[in-house]
This record gives structure tokens, C-alpha cells and sequence, in this order.
């Protein structure tokens, strides 16, 4: 058997890794000009993303399986690229392994997007906590101190006079 299905699965997780990335860099510039609505938007997008990623990557542990399986290699559940590479011709060895750089690039790329983003949304959240403190007013102290600091103990003694 050969490497097409693995390189044909490995392609198309590049391309969503890709596109995800790419709505990671739209999701910065909409968090800079703080379109709420928009974010929603993306934030849904990247889900839908990640939903295909998920299943793309079953897919790509699949057919690492059955490629190594067709090898005659004893794998684990979770066989990887690296093994893949191991156990391939010389041209199938260069194409997994171009591939599997690519992929590692853009999942690179992809979470130092998302750190930035990350950083950019605390931010703005200390901005907001920021604004809502100067803008409630600090409650008084609600009991009566002396002067000299000591705080005087409720009496048992009601206000009310219960006869009455």
C-alpha cells in the first residue's frame, strides 16, 4: 500500500490548520477594534474548525494504521507520522516528512497567534475592570470608629422602648 491516502489526509489537515490560523489573524484585528458581535461570529467559525480538524486527525490515525499495518509494523493505538516516515520508500519518506514540517509550521504559527490573542483579551478585560472601578464609587465604612481608633461594641440595649 502506499502513502497517497496518508499524504491526500495530511493535505487536508494542512489546508483546515491553515484556514484556522487565518480566521485566528482576523480574530485579532476584530478584538483590537472591539466588535463583539463579529468575535461571536468567529469564535463560532473557529469551532466548526476544530470540530473538522478533530475529525480529519481520527482520519489521519487511521490511515497511519493501516499504512504501517500494510508495512507489516506492530503500532500502538496512536501511531504517528514519525513512524510513517520510518517505515516508507525513500519519495514517500521526503513527502511525509515535507508535510509533517508543514504542519508542525502552521500549528507553530497558529499557537503564537492565539497566545497574542489571548494577551490582547486580558488586556482589554483589565482595561474594562479599570474603567468599572473608577467609575463605582468605594462604599463608606458602614460602622462607627472613635477617634482613637477602637470600635465601639453593639449594646444589648434595642432603641426601641418594647413596652410601648
Amino acid at each position: 500500500m502506499s502513502a497517497t491516502n496518508l499524504i491526500t489526509t495530511l493535505e487536508k489537515l494542512y489546508k483546515l490548520h491553515k484556514s484556522l490560523f487565518d480566521l485566528s489573524v482576523n480574530k485579532t484585528d476584530i478584538i483590537k477594534k472591539g466588535d463583539m458581535s463579529e468575535l461571536d461570529r468567529v469564535l463560532k467559525g473557529e469551532q466548526k474548525h476544530l470540530a473538522a480538524i478533530h475529525t480529519m486527525e481520527a482520519e489521519r490515525q487511521r490511515e497511519s494504521s493501516h499504512y504501517l499495518q500494510s508495512r507489516g509494523v506492530p503500532f500502538n493505538e496512536s501511531s504517528t507520522i514519525s513512524q510513517c516516515i520510518e517505515h516508507s520508500s525513500l519519495q514517500e519518506k521526503d513527502t511525509l516528512a515535507h508535510w509533517q514540517q508543514k504542519l508542525i509550521g502552521i500549528i507553530r504559527e497558529l499557537k503564537d497567534q492565539n497566545e497574542l490573542n489571548q494577551k490582547l483579551v486580558y488586556q482589554s478585560l483589565q482595561f474594562v475592570n479599570m474603567n468599572l472601578s473608577m467609575t463605582q464609587p468605594q462604599p463608606e465604612s458602614s460602622t462607627y470608629t472613635r477617634p482613637n481608633g477602637e470600635k465601639k461594641l453593639p449594646s444589648s440595649q434595642s432603641i426601641f422602648d418594647s413596652k410601648a
